[in-house]
């Protein structure tokens, strides 16, 4: 252990890149970590006045995931309701119900993201409690209490737009929180079935006591919440947006993850294979290859240690700054507090050390074959070849990525872009294994033009590449990297800005949708002005079988189209069908949002088609179960007129639709491509910058012999630039040619998956930019450390 925190003392400046580059990799893993604990469902400000919340069972989606809860009907509901009203310390059980409110004014509806689950029955105001800052509770189904904020006077007449469309209320009472409170009874017929029930607590009530004794009158009918607990019930918009908050930064957090092990194991094998001499000595006086290896292994451990501690404490400064990036995109759950737990700093430094040494894993076993005899060679005279296990790794690596870019083409559009991701890193630890068979032919070859010229610049630096092309392989490595996800990120983002708005235009061509504007969905009132054309009405429902199964959670679609509207009958996609073990002809049990239970006959089993839905009903059964569902875009036929005078309507044609519906993901996707293309990048830069550090140190004595020689200061460092732009430009082309084959493959499947000719595009700007950030980072660090070690051995 001494001779290791010896070691790493002693040769700080050569491990001061992989240092950097832990530093870099758990700051990012930290922040991202710190936000997702931070991102954690809280209690909603409606549920504050509650001691626990009874919920149904919970039901599976088809791969046996926990998902939703399956409603109690009122029949159901009715008895629990009684009974937890009576437990002790319980002021009253209230039956939450959530549906869609949102005022109508000046013309257009009231901005509320919420707007999906701000109706209430007047009893749920209870649960915050928010209470009554004028007028009274409502009583009758056109009574509506609103928020004071809203700015509608008691008395007042205000259009609030439901389910069924506009209808006037009379706003009898204000309150001091968000939301639309109706009567109970009217908020029970918009939500028949109940998905919670809320106990309210006496002042000074045992919570403990009080949970025991609701869950003795429950039994096995449900759970009991209580506590964070409470945080299981979110609005949808809420949880939306914290999905893709966490895509983000998952995202984020893979690739910091893999350009770390693969910039730090790039630095250490090079950092390793100039210290030969050293090892070879250390061979000669009875060091055992095992002592060798877990030397150098010991060295990554405590690079990875203080590279973890110094990441965290940046990760942490610097979550507030990832926090407001989230905040801009809109992905963040509103009102989010960053708090710093203790297990995503554990986590991150454990992944920080873990990575040290996995990325050091290949340099101990290449140290560990050192002989002793090379203690008395040069250093920079051994390992100018490609090893066998080196050429091994390599050809394996390029025959695995070859087979994931030709799966990018078949795969599933869910599994794309990973499939694409994959396929790239695979492909790029490929180019970094092969990279020395490239240089030395390379560099003859573009150096070929300048050897008549009589300058001695080329001549030095095609004899540097022949000579040494592993020690320039660890330096075009990172650019490799740098420059293959940016063009594979922005590559993907520009192609499939293109395949997917054509796809859709084509899907829809000629049709007028009918779009929400400023609302979740389209009401009936909607779908009444437009009589024609595909209106899909999504529900949650449950597959329910044998008493001793858990329900399973489906997207149903209720359609008004003449070859499904069929009551009492389903028609399945074959993917759906096979996950629930159903054929044509059978029976299946359903059970809707109202809690009722509807027994259906499968009167079709067809090839899966998003655009008919894989578990498609009878439009008016879906309504007659579920009052509170808002239709999907309504698709009117050429031949019908489209109509838009129900305010919070728009309407697209097949190209504006198709580039509207894109725009949201697209914002994202540059958003996320931009941010990972400049972590790509900034490793580049870290990894350059130390790669030139160090092969400058072992160059000192080449340096002597040419100063020697009649070379001036001023000659030699042109030569290390035009050197290190050589490398450059070579790590930029591998990088570049890594990425072809994926998105080759990636537009060869959304051709079949849009039915339209799309063909591979590529971002020149950002392409341009990364090669010229990697140019301009690894030229001036070149000059820098080889001045440096010039003015070091002329003194």
């Amino acid at each position: 252990m001494m001779l290791v925190l010896a070691n790493v003392r002693a040769r700080w400046s050569g491990f001061l890149g992989a240092f950097v580059a832990v530093l870099v990799g758990v700051a990012l893993i930290t922040t991202t970590l710190v936000i997702y604990d931070s991102a954690r469902p809280d209690v909603q400000a409606r549920y504050a006045g509650t001691a626990a919340l009874v919920l149904p069972e919970r039901a599976v989606d088809t791969d046996g995931s926990p998902e939703d809860r399956v409603p109690w009907s009122r029949a159901e509901a009715a008895p629990l309701l009684a009974g937890l009203d009576k437990v002790p310390g319980v002021a009253g059980a209230v039956a939450d119900r959530s549906f869609y409110a949102q005022a109508v004014k000046d013309g257009g509806p009231v901005t509320d993201e919420g707007a999906l689950e701000s109706g209430h029955g007047w009893g749920s105001a209870r649960m915050a409690p928010y209470r009554l800052v004028a007028g009274r509770a409502p009583s009758r189904a056109d009574e509506v209490v609103v928020d004071r904020a809203l700015g509608a006077a008691v008395g007042s007449e205000l259009t609030v737009n439901i389910t069924k469309g506009r209808e006037r209320f009379t706003v009898v009472g204000t309150v001091d929180g968000p939301g639309y409170y109706f009567s109970d009874a009217f908020a029970a017929r918009q939500q028949p079935g109940v998905r919670a029930i809320a106990l309210v607590p006496d002042q000074g009530a045992d919570t403990g006591a009080l949970v025991s004794a609701a869950r003795r009158v429950l039994g096995d009918k449900g759970d009991v919440v209580s506590g964070d607990g409470r945080a299981e019930l979110q609005p949808q918009h809420i949880e939306h947006k914290r999905f893709l908050g966490v895509q983000l930064i998952s995202a984020m957090a893979v690739l910091s993850l893999f350009t770390t092990v693969f910039v730090v194991a790039s630095l250490l094998v090079l950092a390793t294979g100039m210290r030969r001499r050293e090892i070879g000595l250390l061979r000669t006086i009875g060091a055992a290859p095992a002592q060798i290896r877990r030397m150098i292994l010991g060295e990554a451990a405590v690079i990875g240690l203080l590279g973890s501690i110094a990441g965290c404490a940046a990760g942490v400064a610097a979550t507030p700054l990832l926090r407001s990036v989230l905040d801009g995109l809109e992905v963040v759950p509103p009102g989010m507090k960053v708090t710093v737990a203790a297990w995503p700093l554990l986590t991150a430094s454990v992944i920080g050390i873990g990575v040290s040494v996995a990325g050091a894993w290949a340099a101990a076993r290449k140290a560990a074959r050192v002989a002793p005899i090379e203690a008395l060679l040069d250093t920079r005279s051994v390992g100018k070849g490609m090893g066998r296990g080196r050429w091994i790794a390599g050809l394996a690596a390029l025959g695995l990525g070859v087979l994931l870019a030709v799966g990018t083409a078949v795969s599933h559009a869910d599994g794309r872009i990973n499939m694409a991701i994959f396929a790239t890193m695979t492909l790029i630890v490929a180019a970094a294994l092969l990279t020395p068979v490239f240089i030395g032919p390379v560099g003859r070859f573009l150096t070929a033009p300048f050897q008549r010229g009589g300058s001695a610049g080329p001549v030095l630096i095609r004899a540097e590449l022949v000579a040494h092309p592993r020690r320039a392989a660890s330096l075009a490595a990172p650019v490799i990297a740098a420059v293959g996800f940016a063009v594979l990120l922005s590559g993907m983002v520009e192609t499939m800005r293109v395949a997917y708005p054509a796809g859709e235009a084509l899907k829809v061509s000629g049709q007028t949708i009918v779009t929400p504007d400023g609302t979740p969905g389209n009401t009936d009132e909607v779908v009444a002005a437009n009589p024609v054309g595909k209106a899909a009405l999504p529900t949650r429902a449950f597959v329910t079988g044998d008493a001793a199964e858990q329900a399973t959670v489906l997207d149903v679609l209720g359609s008004r189209d003449p070859r499904w509207d069929r009551p009492g009958q389903a028609v399945l996609g074959e993917r759906t069908a096979a996950d629930l073990g159903l054929r044509k002809g059978q029976d299946v049990p359903v059970r809707f949002a109202d809690g009722a239970r509807v027994t259906l006959r499968v009167a079709a089993v067809l090839p899966d088609d998003p655009a008919r839905g894989d578990f498609v009903v009878a439009r008016d059964l879906v309504r007659a179960h579920d009052p509170a569902a808002l239709t999907d875009d309504i698709f009117v036929p050429r031949d019908a007129e489209a109509g838009d005078e129900v305010p919070g309507t728009a309407l697209h044609d097949a190209a504006a639709y198709a580039l509207a519906d894109y725009e949201t993901d697209a914002r994202l996707t540059d958003s996320l491509a931009a941010m990972l293309i400049v972590i790509a990048v900034g490793y580049s830069v870290i990894a350059v910058a130390n790669s030139m550090a160090m092969a400058a140190h072992g160059r000192r004595r080449d340096f002597e012999v040419m100063r020697s020689a009649g070379g001036t200061v001023r000659k030699l460092l042109l030569c290390s630039a035009g050197e290190t732009a050589l490398v450059v430009a070579v790590g930029a082309a591998l990088g570049i040619l890594v990425t072809l084959p994926p998105l080759a493959g990636m537009a060869s499947g959304l051709s079949q998956a849009t039915a339209s000719d799309v063909s591979l595009h590529l971002n020149a700007g950002v392409v341009t930019a990364a090669v010229l950030g990697t140019l301009l980072a690894a030229v001036p660090a070149a000059l820098v450390v080889n001045a440096r070690t010039m003015r070091r051995r002329g003194a």
